[in-house]
């Protein structure tokens, strides 16, 4: 057998690269280089700027032509900077010989000894890391989630009154409306997606132990935390002043959890449409030229559900790992993070992937009302829990005398069907007042809903 031509080994690369792509332009090896480049060139304009040890400011063109260097950043440079690090066998160095090779291109070589100045390697790389997660996840995973989310609210809004009797413990139970559960788990994504927003996207720049001991030793007169402070908040990041050599990646860890909640509510939403759909509450629409089962023509698979499951479990076992593995680093710095940081574009891939199926999935389902209506006629023993909670407030109005109304209603429905006319006729004999008796009469399953449509509202809040 002939060996096949090299393929992608992961399938976010592959299979499903249309649907995470998007997140290649910040977590990929090219996406962090070009970060690193941009964190080495704006330190190097910062030194410039300020004119460190005798410098001269770059004039307007020269500063451009360096920042084109970020901006232009492609497929030449990718391979260049291959090619430097096979020699170097160190991915920061052979990105400060690739700046210092444009120094010289664009006849800057009086400054190149200010590329990398005072730099470990952690310095750029963490700067790199947190510019790079923090574009993806509010400029790729945010917008995708979002709009998950007013998906989720539309629905909401659409079916607010669309009586469903409910299932606790997978019982028949108090009835509520479709609306009101998609508004569920809209509220509970809001939470996450504002804890998410409150983000610190810390960094650090002192050095190779967080002493700034380099610098000092090169300009003791200067206030060294407060340029490091200024350098890292310019790049729109938080200042972390109390490091070893790398920033301790806490805030990751928080993000991580952050998102595999969310991921973990998905899944939740994902379980319960494909129970309603299993229940006939959901039907699938047909969509033009798509197979259900290989052998059985009637089928339609709840594929984008399924498929969403597995990715965000997937993506949920990876941020909680990367979690509980990037906040541990031995002494002042081992290197478990390097590899570790790799993944953080596998796990969001993944549940950017699980987010592309249920957005899709969404719009390929309807209501059945014929279906909620039929479940709701055919259990009217719901109305129990109604009844003897009316009785009990009769009871405590000295409108009634009756005993343990709970016991006289579990008598009557627990494990049995109770059809509108028994029903009724038990209400027509209750020793309660007429106007609770009239109220109880007209009551039904499909009105048994209590403020379930008003709930909705409260996604305006």
């Amino acid at each position: 057998m002939s060996p096949l031509p090299e393929q992608p080994l992961s399938p976010l690369d592959g299979r499903y690269r249309f649907a995470v792509a998007a997140l290649g332009e910040h977590l990929s090896e090219a996406g962090l280089n070009r970060a690193r480049v941009h964190v080495e060139v704006e330190w190097l304009l910062y030194l410039t700027d300020n004119e460190f040890f005798g410098s001269q400011r770059l004039d307007a063109e020269q500063a451009r032509s360096l920042r084109a260097v970020v901006a232009d950043f492609g497929q030449s440079d990718i391979d260049e900077l291959a090619g430097l690090e096979a020699t170097t066998r160190h991915d920061v160095k052979a990105v400060e010989y690739y700046v210092r090779a444009r120094l010289v291109a664009l006849g800057l070589t009086d400054v190149a000894e200010l590329t990398h100045f005072a730099c470990t390697s952690e310095d750029i790389n963490n700067l790199s890391y947190a510019l790079t997660i923090r574009s993806a996840v509010q400029d790729v995973w945010l917008p995708k989630l979002s709009a998950v989310m007013a998906i989720l609210e539309q629905r909401a809004v659409a079916h607010r009154g669309d009586a469903m009797l409910a299932h606790t413990h997978g019982q028949p139970a108090t009835p509520t409306t479709v609306g009101k559960e998609f508004a569920v788990f809209v509220g509970r994504l809001r939470r996450i997606v504002s804890a998410v927003g409150a983000t610190e996207y810390l960094g650090k720049f002192s050095g190779a132990t967080g002493t700034f001991a380099a610098h000092v030793a090169a300009d003791p007169a200067r206030d060294w935390p407060a340029i490091s402070r200024e350098f890292v908040t310019s790049l729109g990041l938080d200042w972390n002043p109390l490091t070893t050599q790398i920033e301790p990646h806490d805030w990751q860890a928080e993000l991580y959890q952050r998102i595999s909640h969310a991921n973990r509510v998905l899944h939740n939403l994902c379980t319960d449409i494909w129970t309603y759909i299993s229940m006939g509450y959901f039907t699938q629409i047909p969509q033009a030229g798509a197979t259900g089962s290989s052998t059985m023509p009637h089928k339609i698979n709840p594929i984008r559900f399924e498929n969403a499951e597995a990715n965000l479990e997937l993506s949920s076992a990876l941020l909680d790992s990367l979690a509980a593995t990037l906040v541990t680093s031995r002494l002042q710095r081992d290197l478990t993070d390097s590899t570790t940081q790799r993944n953080v574009g596998v796990a969001l891939g993944h549940s950017l992937l699980a987010l592309d199926n249920i957005e899709r999935g969404l719009g390929e389902i309807a209501v059945n009302n014929e279906r909620l209506a039929a479940d709701l006629d055919s259990n009217w023993e719901v109305l129990g829990e109604a009844i003897q909670t009316v009785i009990r407030a009769e009871v405590t109005a000295g409108r009634s005398s009756i005993a343990d109304p709970y016991a006289m209603l579990k008598e009557l429905t627990r494990g049995r069907r109770v059809g509108p006319e028994e029903l009724r006729a038990f209400v027509d004999g209750l020793d309660i007042g007429d106007e609770a008796k009239a109220r109880l009469a007209t009551l039904t399953p499909a009105t048994y809903v209590g403020l379930a449509s008003e709930l909705v509202d409260y996604l305006g809040d």
